[in-house]
């Protein structure tokens, strides 16, 4: 399995904000997000193949109870199921961090964080190889697959909202989705990957969700470490 970094730090962003959690980041992915804040991992995917044995000792050998399997997208990475299936054999809580346009298929998870790509992701022309925003655009939404995720796990629905405008497609999806969600499951985290610009769209962010009842999403680790490699 590819890769690109392991590091044990605290989870900045979701319900369990603030939890020691081992970071598991495969490399590669079928998006291409504008924004992407580990591109090492989905633009230009970096790593080494692993063996699952050596990934699960590594995880463990930190001490902690939680993992958190990430990207680029996780789910797309080779061997994926079997390594899953052997951090739960060694009692990890396990949490997936995925856009969700990938059937979960029972694989082993205990926190399904969802983050459907809003059009605020998709490429610009010019600044990606030729096809990538159709290919994108095509994948980026898949309420059927979302679905399958909430039927089958504890979840968390994180959107990445750079304007208000966002909230439109945010409710649109949601009414796509066809499940009975309730609003603090849906998490609205704010684009930037400095506290300036976080904290340069907060004002909008808590009104949205003080309207909509929604959970407002900190980016932790930003505030603690700035965009910082193994945090």
């Amino acid at each position: 399995m590819r890769i690109a970094e392991i590091f044990y730090s605290i989870q900045g962003e979701g319900e369990l904000t603030g939890v020691p959690s081992v970071f598991v980041r495969s490399s590669g992915c079928n998006l291409r997000c504008r924004w992407c804040d580990t591109k090492y991992a989905s633009w230009d995917p970096e790593g080494e193949d692993r063996p699952i044995e050596q990934i699960v000792a590594e995880v463990l050998a930190h001490g902690a109870r939680h993992t958190v399997v990430t990207g680029g997208e996780p789910m797309v990475a080779k061997g994926i199921h079997e390594l899953m299936a052997a951090l739960r054999e060694a009692g990890q809580h396990l949490t997936i961090e995925t856009a969700a346009t990938v059937a979960p298929e029972g694989i082993a998870c205990d926190l399904a964080s969802l983050s459907p790509k809003l059009s605020n992701a998709t490429p610009l022309a010019g600044e990606i190889a030729p096809g990538w925003i159709e290919r994108h655009e095509s994948l980026r939404l898949q309420p059927e697959v979302i679905r399958a995720w909430i039927d089958a796990y504890p979840y968390q629905l994180k959107f990445v909202v750079a304007s208000a405008g966002d909230l439109e497609e945010i409710e649109d999806l949601l009414g796509q989705i066809g499940r009975d969600i309730p609003p603090n499951k849906v998490l609205l985290m704010p684009e930037g990957t400095s506290a300036e610009a976080i904290r340069g769209r907060d004002e909008t962010l808590v009104d949205l969700c003080k309207r909509r009842g929604y959970r407002y999403c900190n980016r932790l680790h930003v505030e603690l470490f700035g965009d910082t490699r193994g945090t």
